[in-house]
């Protein structure tokens, strides 16, 4: 759940957060030649569309304002699964079917958008990582069913 805020969070920032990268690596983005060429080459090309979109259609960033959103929303509905995990295990069967979806989905729009390779593998890692509790959890609440099914059966 505070993985989904966070990430949803640092959607609303973007400008920002590119104003930071340029403090601490320099305006180049190379970190004094410590960054890997085609990684400051690449965030300095951001760096430049984010300031383009920003200023001559800053309502552009409404569509990550909604991006944040549905991400705090969908960690809300996660307070459910931590209430009542058998119950809700649906939840983390869904997570994980999210989670496979980042790949095919980074890998498609990516293409579409230009975004470096290395970039989208980056951007699947993150749905492959929150696969594992994901896979944790529904792995501890079939756990949880399975004893509150010996306790029953054993209180009969």
């Amino acid at each position: 759940m505070v993985g989904l805020v966070v990430s949803g969070l640092t959607a609303i920032p973007i400008r920002t957060q590119f104003e930071l990268g340029t403090r601490w690596f320099g305006e180049d983005f190379t970190a004094g030649g410590r960054m890997p060429g085609f990684v400051a080459r690449w965030l300095a090309h951001a760096y430049q569309g984010v300031v383009s979109a920003d200023t001559a259609a800053p309502f552009i960033w409404y569509g990550t304002d909604w991006l944040a959103f549905g991400h705090v929303v969908i960690a809300l509905v996660f307070v459910g699964a931590w209430r009542d995990p058998v119950r809700n295990r649906w939840l983390f069967q869904f997570a994980l079917i999210a989670g496979a979806l980042v790949v095919p989905w980074a890998a498609l729009f990516g293409s579409l958008r230009g975004i470096p390779v290395w970039w989208r593998v980056i951007d699947s890692l993150f749905g492959l990582g929150a696969m594992l509790p994901a896979w944790l959890c529904l792995r501890w609440t079939r756990q949880l069913e399975a004893a509150a099914g010996a306790t029953n059966t054993g209180t009969a």
